[in-house]
């Protein structure tokens, strides 16, 4: 058997130069310049800046309104991880199906991702605004008192909602490529051993889906610490009184409209940890139970 040799050694350096290029140039310059900003205060000016170590983060740990963004983050992450996943899977199950005008309907769910996430905010908030807002009329007629200007439960089911509906078409396209990827014989084969529709899912289908899954887990997951700023800052500026205000909007707050810095940077920094943190948990512990 003739051995195929590749005996130019430059080469393989060159077609991974450009993508290192921009990993260190867009990740890894920002995220070093993000680290030595936080452990600098400036005054209000500019002109002064003082090295104080880990100051910024001493006052960070003892601000309350840090730890109220945090478990805001954690509650709007959770809502919208869940229900992007488990409403993209339903949909792509059923668009799996041999039914008639599947075209359109695959279509129409992918167009909300070509949507940008402060337009999408923009657009549920049309929706549901008090006075105007179609569903917001609906509501009241329900006679639910819905008011997301004041009510801080009602404004963060509003940025759930637009997270999610923003979400569901990436997730959605994975979830259908994943499914019609699973060879079809497995699951006939499944049907006449006598195992019923949520069995053959749950014992066939999704344990084959599940490195999907994984992928898709992971991808939300930044998705929601990270792209869900342009709709918490066109819906709700993070409020009623902080009750919208995530981790990554604390950041532009006070960093851009706080000019603190230093301590938007240290926020950036823990950010990011956090974010590694997740995913490396995730690589640990879920991906033990994926089937390749």
């Amino acid at each position: 058997m003739r051995k195929v040799g590749f005996n130019n050694k430059l080469l393989p350096y060159l077609l991974i130069a450009p993508q290192i290029a921009i990993t260190a140039i867009f990740f890894y310059w920002p995220a070093s310049q993000a680290v030595w900003q936080s452990f600098l205060i400036q005054d209000a000016f500019g002109t002064r800046t003082e090295f104080v170590w880990f100051e910024n983060y001493e006052v960070l740990f003892k601000d309350p309104t840090y730890f109220n963004a945090f478990i805001v983050t954690v509650v709007f992450s959770t809502a919208v991880a869940a229900l992007s996943l488990g409403i993209a899977l339903l949909l792509a199950v059923q668009a799996d199906k041999q039914i008639h005008g599947s075209g359109p309907y695959k279509t129409l769910l992918m167009w909300p991702y070509a949507v940008a996430p402060a337009v999408a905010g923009v657009l549920w908030l049309f929706l549901f605004q008090p006075s105007l807002g179609v569903l917001a009329k609906l509501l009241r007629s329900m006679g639910v008192d819905w008011n997301p200007l004041l009510n801080g439960n009602h404004a963060m089911i509003l940025v759930i909602i637009a997270a999610t509906w923003k979400q569901i078409s990436y997730n959605f396209l994975f979830f259908l490529a994943g499914l019609q990827s699973i060879p079809k014989s497995l699951i006939e084969a499944a049907a006449i051993d006598g195992a019923s529709p949520m069995r053959r899912f749950w014992t066939v289908i999704f344990p084959l889906l599940s490195p999907t899954a994984f992928f898709l887990l992971v991808v939300n997951v930044v998705y929601v610490f990270f792209d869900t700023f342009g709709i918490i800052d066109a819906v709700t500026h993070g409020g009623p009184a902080k009750a919208t205000e995530t981790l990554v909007f604390k950041v532009f707050q006070d960093g851009r409209l706080g000019g603190d810095l230093g301590g938007s940077a240290a926020q950036s920094v823990i950010l990011m940890f956090m974010v590694i943190a997740l995913t490396a948990i995730q690589f640990k512990y879920i991906e033990r139970k994926v089937h390749y």
